[in-house]
């Protein structure tokens, strides 16, 4: 999973994917042959809220228990999605009620469970709640009445403990205007039934549909297919509109992976929020087996958009790698209800994230220069976190404090691990292989049907690689030593350097504007008093000017947030046209962008004698 914190002027990432054990229970029930039938009705909805029926094999013993997953796979937090849950009835062959207990927000026992033929329940949103519950918006649900409904199915199924490995049938009614984008396969022709099948309940909960009017594109990436599905609620985006980037960066990250990823058919599913209502506020991405769903404001300009979708897609279509090809048995048998983590988080979010910027720099999407940028970030934002903290330790423990407060680190410091382990074996194998040859022959050992043991995958590693890689693993992986980060640059001669880093035209400093809004009202003005920087005194611009318009877009206090992060992407010498309001009079104005810069410390190429291990990092 990948979240996103959105704030005026800057994007922080952070996040999460997770790990856990079988459930104990009494064996009571059906075989697992024996098929669970769901039907969701999408096309009725009643007080906002969802109707949902579940048939189930005849039980064996007269006590049962119905469970809402707690937490689901890919999230670090226990969310409790049985408190949407409500009105849960069970009733017997002849449609008499049984008696149901409530045991928490999210199980439910059944009496008389040798007589139990379906169960009943209506299901409420996160998205329109505020705060969403303390749902992450990916992970979350959303009922728009005809219009848009977030099907993440583990809001709306549940599970018999002893009946996870059932087969499920899921059929879902909706309104015919709706169409339903998921990587499930739709098993019935008519235009208001869909009906799908999920082998287990995890291929439930790890295939979201996201119901809209149609507004898609699929394309081809090698022999895989993938739809791009979009929900813009004012018509601001479309699919066409984003989907070249889209295309683009998947087939790079296809050629990058070469035969590792095996699926036949992908799923992304953006969700864009209305802003100016109660909706999903909590912005990224959460990774499925053979989809993701994104969440991001409708309000962000297209080019900040596109740069989120490619820094997010990304990252969730590495998960394909890992965890959800390579994983340990406390992925693979998920405990919804009391889950037991794994320790290899540095694998499952550090390798994906780390392979997330790699194959940008490999791919030439990006230049060296900003792949050494982007992990010089990493360190600097690793250490705000317990750098003497073992990160299996942390893993194995994520979902409580204090190590709670650290997995964040994961897309930190863990990609940091992963880099220093390539490096490792770039070194070592004089440049041949990599930390990517390591996930290939790791998954080509285990794959998604055939999970490790937490504590056999140390081991495993060094068999596929060398000692050095074992020692550094034990040592910063599962030790407590910090890891000097410069000596792992400098084997493939990276040193630190200052570099001039371009600043926003609008902004001092990073932080200090140089325009605000005019009292009492909407309109943009200049700072009075204020020395302004180089494009605004090479625009004429004076305190007190109004900016109305930037290159034919209209800006004021409702999208200031979009001229501001729009202007960071401007590049010295472009031809900017502005309309300014200069004391009551309105002036067409242009000029060219002449950008301010500040000293940095970075990271560059300086020693020559490692070009070809450092071209082999970078490009192999």
């Amino acid at each position: 999973m990948k979240k996103l914190v959105m704030a005026l002027v800057c994007c922080a990432t952070m996040f999460p994917a997770l790990a856990q054990t079988r459930e104990k229970a009494v064996k009571n029930v059906a075989k697992p042959s024996q098929e669970i039938t769901v039907g969701i009705d999408i096309a009725n909805v009643k007080d906002d809220k969802v109707t949902v029926t579940m048939e189930v094999p005849k039980m064996t013993s007269n006590k049962a228990t119905f469970h809402i997953p707690t937490i689901i796979p890919g999230t670090y937090s226990k969310d409790d999605y049985g408190k949407f849950v409500e009105n849960l009835k069970a009733f017997d062959t002849k449609g008499k009620e049984l008696a149901v207990t409530k045991n928490s927000d999210n199980s439910w026992d059944i009496a008389n469970a040798k007589n139990l033929s379906k169960i009943t329940y209506q299901v409420n949103d996160s998205y329109d709640k505020q705060g969403e519950g303390g749902v992450f918006s990916p992970a979350g649900t959303n009922i728009a009445d005809k219009d848009n409904f977030m099907l993440n199915l583990h809001g709306f199924v549940g599970y018999f403990p002893d009946m996870k490995d059932n087969p499920y049938e899921i059929t879902v009614t909706h309104p015919a205007t709706l169409w339903g984008a998921t990587s499930l396969v739709d098993l019935d022709p008519s235009d208001t039934k869909d009906t799908f099948k999920a082998s287990r309940y995890f291929e439930v909960t790890d295939s979201p549909i996201m119901y809209s009017k149609p507004d898609y594109t699929t394309f081809m990436v090698g022999d895989m297919e993938i739809i791009f599905s979009v929900y813009s609620p004012n018509g601001t985006f479309n699919a066409k509109m984003l989907s070249p980037d889209i295309e683009k960066m998947m087939q790079a990250q296809k050629r990058f992976l070469g035969d590792i990823n095996k699926n036949k058919r992908y799923t992304i599913l953006l969700y864009l929020t209305d802003m100016t209502k109660t909706d999903a506020q909590g912005f990224g991405a959460l990774e499925h087996n053979t989809s993701t769903t994104v969440v991001f404001p409708e309000m962000m300009p297209k080019e900040q958009l596109v740069a989120g979708l490619i820094d997010v897609v990304s990252h969730e279509f590495f998960h394909t790698v890992t965890p959800l090809a390579i994983h340990s048995k406390e992925i693979h048998d998920f405990n919804y209800a009391t889950p037991t983590m794994s320790e290899h988080l540095w694998m499952y979010e550090g390798v994906t994230e780390y392979f997330a910027n790699l194959f940008q720099v490999n791919q030439r999407l990006i230049d060296e220069e900003e792949f050494y940028t982007r992990m010089a970030g990493k360190i600097q934002n690793a250490a705000s976190y317990n750098d003497t903290m073992s990160f299996t330790e942390m893993s194995r423990n994520v979902i409580n404090p204090p190590y709670k407060a650290q997995y964040n680190n994961v897309y930190e410091k863990g990609a940091l691990i992963a880099m220093c382990i390539d490096i490792t074996i770039r070194e070592k194998s004089g440049g041949e292989r990599g930390i990517l040859d390591l996930m290939r022959k790791l998954s080509q050992e285990y794959g998604p049907d055939k999970p490790f043991d937490d504590s056999e995958l140390f081991a495993k590693v060094v068999s596929l690689t060398y000692p050095e890689v074992g020692d550094f693993l034990n040592t910063y992986v599962k030790g407590t030593t910090p890891i000097k980060y410069d000596d792992f640059f400098a084997r493939v001669g990276v040193t630190k350097a200052m570099k001039k880093v371009p600043m926003n035209p609008f902004l001092k400093n990073q932080t200090t504007p140089y325009i605000t809004i005019k009292p009492g009202g909407k309109e943009i003005v200049v700072i009075n008093g204020v020395k302004l920087n180089n494009f605004l005194n090479g625009m004429k611009l004076e305190g007190g000017d109004v900016i109305a318009q930037i290159n034919g877009t209209a800006y004021n206090l409702d999208n200031i947030y979009d001229m501001i992060m729009g202007a960071q992407n401007w590049k010295e010498g472009e031809t900017v046209s502005m309309k300014i309001l200069r004391d009551g009079k309105e002036m067409t104005i242009s000029g060219k962008v002449l950008l301010d810069y500040t000293d940095a410390e970075g990271y560059a190429a300086t020693d020559r004698s490692k070009d070809q291990l450092r071209e082999a990092w970078l490009t192999k």
